[in-house]
C-alpha cells in the first residue's frame, strides 16, 4: 500500500520532480566546468591554513590584530583585512565562475558560498545594476550589469538571480574585460544619450555646448561662431598648459607670480581616476569630435599669443611662478589631498554622489593676516561664492524657488 501510494505520488508531482533535478544538475554542471578549466588552482588553495580563531568565535573588525595565517598571502597586493577577507590583491579569482541562480534548489545557499569566497579572494562581482535581481523575470541582457568598479579588470564571479540568455551572458563576460560606465557608453553612446532630455547638454561636445555653439553637429554657422569666439576672449587657457597660460593671464591683468599661486581645487581622489588607454581616447574624440575641432582651433591660437609674448620669456615666466607658487603652498599647506570627513567645514568642498573631492588642511601657527591669505588660497567654490556674495549684499544667497 505504501509503494502504490508512493508511486501515485510520483507520477502525480512527476514535473516537479524532474524540474527541481533539472535545476541541481545544472547548477553542479556549471560549476563543475568552471572548476576543470583551471584545477591546479583549486589544488592549491587545499594547502591554505584553517580560518583564524577569532574569526571562528565571530567576526572581529580590528584587522591590525589579526595575524596572516593564510600561506596564499604572498600572491596577494596587500595586507589590508576586513573581518579576516583581503580585500586588496592583484590576484583574481581564475576561472571567472558563473553561477546560475535557481529557485528552490539550493541556490541561495550556493550564493552564499560564493559570497565567502569571493570576499575572501578580493573578487569583483558582477552585480545588477538595480537591487539584488538582473531584472527578473526579464531575459538576462548585459547591459543589467553595473560597471566595472575603478581598479579592476574583469567580474569574476556573477551568482544574482536571473533569468538566462546565454548569448547575452557571453556577451556581458566579454565586455566586462577592461571595461567601465565610460567604455561601455562609448560603445554605442546614442542608445545611453538622448539630447533632447534636459541636462544632457554635457553628453556629447560639452565644450562646444558651454561656448554656447551647435554641440550636435557642424553647421554653417561655426566658421563664424569660432571667428567671433577669437575677437571676443583675448585669451582661450589651455588646462594641459596651465602655468603658461597663468603666465598670460598675469601679463593681461597686470599680475605679480606671488599673485598667481594656486592649489589644484576640486581634485578627485585617486581611487575615483580611470587610466584612459589609447582606444578609449580615439573613441572619445570620435563622440566629440566638434570639440576636438574647437579644441585644435584654440590650440593653434593660443601658442600664436604665446609666440607674441616670447617663447623663451614664457619659459622663464613659468619658472617663476612654480617657485613662487611651490614657496606659498609650503607656507599655506599643512596636508594637502585630505578626505573630506577630516575637514572643516569651511574648508570642506562639495561632494558628489559618485566621486570624493579631496580637500586641503592649513597650517597652524600662523598670523591673522596670514590665515586669512591661506585661507583664501584653499578656499572652494562654493563657500567663497557665498562669502564674496555676503560681503557685496550683506545676505545670504537666495534659494533656487522650488515652484
Amino acid at each position: 500500500m505504501t509503494f502504490r501510494w508512493l508511486a501515485t505520488q510520483f507520477w502525480r508531482y512527476r514535473m516537479a520532480v524532474l524540474l527541481l533535478t533539472l535545476g541541481v544538475t545544472s547548477l553542479l554542471i556549471l560549476l563543475g566546468t568552471h572548476s576543470l578549466q583551471d584545477s591546479s588552482y583549486y589544488v592549491r588553495q587545499k594547502g591554505r591554513s584553517k580560518m583564524p580563531t577569532e574569526r571562528r568565535e565571530g567576526l572581529s573588525d580590528d584587522a591590525s590584530e589579526r595575524p596572516n595565517n593564510n600561506p596564499s598571502q604572498e600572491h596577494r597586493g596587500s595586507d589590508s583585512h576586513v573581518n579576516g577577507y583581503n580585500m586588496q590583491m592583484t590576484r583574481k579569482i581564475s576561472p571567472p565562475v558563473a553561477f546560475l541562480k535557481t529557485h528552490k534548489t539550493g541556490s541561495s545557499t550556493v550564493q552564499n558560498l560564493l559570497f565567502r569566497m569571493g570576499e575572501r579572494e578580493g573578487a569583483t562581482f558582477a552585480f545588477p545594476y538595480y537591487t539584488y535581481q538582473f531584472s527578473y523575470p526579464d531575459k538576462f541582457r548585459a547591459e543589467f550589469v553595473d560597471e566595472l568598479p575603478d581598479g579592476a579588470s574583469q567580474f569574476d564571479i556573477i551568482c544574482s538571480h536571473m533569468r538566462l540568455d546565454l548569448g547575452q551572458l557571453k556577451q556581458a563576460a566579454e565586455a566586462a574585460e577592461n571595461k567601465s560606465a565610460l567604455s561601455l557608453f562609448l560603445e554605442s553612446p546614442e542608445s545611453y544619450w538622448d539630447p533632447k532630455e534636459h541636462g544632457n547638454g554635457l553628453g556629447k561636445n560639452p565644450m562646444s555646448f558651454d561656448l554656447g555653439l551647435n554641440s550636435q553637429q557642424w553647421n554653417s554657422s561655426w566658421p563664424a561662431d569660432l571667428t567671433l569666439l577669437e575677437e571676443t576672449f583675448q585669451l582661450v587657457m589651455i588646462a594641459e598648459h596651465f602655468d603658461e597660460s597663468l603666465v598670460l593671464l598675469g601679463a593681461l591683468l597686470k599680475l605679480q607670480p606671488e599673485e598667481l599661486a594656486y592649489v589644484r581645487l576640486n581634485a578627485r581622489s585617486t581611487q575615483d581616476v580611470t587610466q584612459l588607454d589609447d582606444k578609449i581616447k580615439a573613441r572619445i574624440r570620435s563622440w566629440n569630435n566638434l570639440d576636438v575641432v574647437l579644441y585644435d582651433f584654440f590650440v593653434q591660437l593660443f601658442w600664436e599669443k604665446a609666440e607674441q609674448y616670447g617663447l623663451k620669456r614664457l619659459k622663464m615666466e613659468v619658472a617663476r611662478l612654480r617657485a613662487s607658487t611651490e614657496r606659498i603652498r609650503q607656507g599655506c599647506v599643512a596636508r594637502e589631498g585630505v578626505p573630506p570627513g577630516e575637514l572643516e567645514d569651511l574648508v570642506r568642498p562639495w561632494q558628489t554622489d559618485t566621486v570624493t573631492i579631496l580637500g586641503y588642511q592649513v597650517q597652524g601657527n600662523l598670523t591673522q593676516q596670514e590665515l586669512g591669505f591661506c585661507v583664501r588660497l584653499v578656499l572652494p567654490e562654493l563657500q567663497y561664492h557665498a562669502h564674496l556674495y555676503f560681503q557685496q549684499y550683506g545676505r545670504d544667497m537666495r534659494a533656487v524657488p522650488t515652484d
